[in-house]
């Protein structure tokens, strides 16, 4: 890198994390997640409001190109951090709700997204079995992230509907890398035989590194060892990103996978040194992932035929997520505003279906026009919670539901839920 490049990479690093944190705090003030500010930082930096030339002049393909690296970095270690916070808050109670809610959740808007993936949005490059089941997957996501802060920063902790939320999303987060992973291995070519490698990953993970782990983590606390693991961490979620990219699926799937197996004890990645790794990507690596992310939004040349695929893709994604959401909470014996209030939280899409949405694009499963209105539906269904939460859950009705002695609201019993600890931030 010459002494040019780094110049101009240091300043437009500066640009990026000034604008999108700036967005961020602004929509943060007016009870949004701040990562929505990120990516609308990205849109208004992108090709939808500046002309070519000039976005050329922002983002050289060299400086865009490292940015990408780093971004992609953050993601990794972001989703690394996300499978630890799984394993160390796993749903405890109420399992058949979680369960329920967490089916319709996923099954009906899977299952309408993939209709109209087969019968109305076609990318560019027509359509694929992959494609459909891609457009499926990102309908039905939740930002487990995001759902966790607006439950944390509504003070929603305690309630039924926090506990359920949580474990759903959780537990739809496990199944929508999965159905992803599928997905790609469907749609792949060349890279078939090495799939066949995946389950021997998978067992080689959970079957010898993950025991080494704990017996690591057990050897450190009888030893009183305090310096916190990054080492270990780090190198191990590179190291199993680079197996799953080498096995034709994507570093993400890796980084989350070691996650999943990494000792969150004392002895293993404590809350100190998870603490510190997230403030290294949220203030940096998250904000240039977000940023880059959104410049690749287009909604200058969207026309008639694209305002109307992007209804349709709203009306499934909303619609979707309500019915199946509200239906199987209610099926599981919950009152309808318990039902409803699941589905507006399960309905945000923000942080988790951008990284599926960006990877989709890598791997040539959206095009641009289709990932730009995809992200404009994450966007909307995130900040649509904010609003519908103050009607349908104001604090007057939280405080009752977060006191059993208090009579339940609703027209359905009162519903016991281990309440969620506050360890989990978006």
């Amino acid at each position: 890198m010459t002494s040019a490049q780094s110049i101009t990479l240091l300043l437009v690093l500066a640009a990026v994390l000034v604008v999108a944190k700036t967005l961020g705090s602004l929509l943060a003030r007016f009870g949004q997640p701040a990562v929505i500010g990120e990516i609308l930082a990205g849109i208004l930096l992108g090709p939808t409001l500046l002309p070519d030339a000039v976005q050329r002049a922002l983002f050289p393909a060299d400086i865009h190109l490292i940015l990408s690296a780093l971004g992609n970095l953050g993601i990794a270690v972001f989703l690394f951090l996300i499978g630890q916070e799984l394993t160390r808050h796993p749903p405890r109670r109420q399992t058949g709700v979680v369960l329920g809610t967490t089916l319709g959740s996923i099954t009906v808007p899977f299952a309408l997204a993939c209709l109209l993936a087969a019968t109305v949005v076609e990318p560019s490059g027509g359509r694929s079995l992959g494609h459909v089941l891609f457009l499926g997957t990102a309908m039905s996501v939740t930002a487990f992230p995001v759902l966790a802060r607006i439950v944390r920063d509504r003070d929603l902790l305690g309630t039924p509907v926090a506990g359920i939320s949580l474990a759903s999303a959780a537990i739809g987060d496990l199944i929508a890398w999965s159905m992803l992973a599928v997905t790609i291995m469907l749609d792949s070519g060349h890279v078939q035989w090495r799939l066949l490698l995946v389950p021997a990953l998978l067992g080689v993970v959970f079957g010898v590194v993950r025991p080494l782990l704990d017996r690591w983590a057990r050897w450190r606390t009888r030893r009183g060892r305090t310096q916190e693991p990054y080492m270990v961490a780090l190198a191990g979620l590179l190291g199993c990103g680079a197996a799953t990219e080498w096995l034709g699926l994507h570093l993400l799937f890796g980084a989350f996978l070691f996650g999943l197996v990494m000792p969150a004890g004392p002895g293993g990645l404590g809350e100190p040194a998870g603490h510190r790794l997230r403030l290294v990507t949220e203030n940096l690596l998250l904000p240039v992932y977000f940023v880059v992310a959104g410049a690749r939004v287009d909604l200058s040349r969207l026309g008639a035929s694209g305002v109307a695929e992007f209804g349709a893709i709203m009306l499934v994604a909303v619609g979707g997520k309500f019915i199946g959401a509200t239906g199987g909470a209610g099926w599981s014996g919950l009152d309808w505003r318990r039902s409803a209030v699941l589905a507006t939280l399960l309905n945000t899409r923000g942080l988790t279906e951008l990284i599926i949405l960006t990877t989709g694009l890598q791997l040539g499963l959206l095009d641009q026009r289709l990932y730009s209105l995809m992200v404009l539906m994450a966007v909307l269904t995130t900040l649509m919670a904010g609003p519908l939460l103050r009607v349908l859950y104001p604090p007057r009705l939280v405080a009752v539901d977060r006191d059993p002695t208090q009579a339940p609201f609703g027209d359905g019993p009162p519903v016991h839920v281990e309440p969620a600890t506050d360890g989990v931030r978006a």
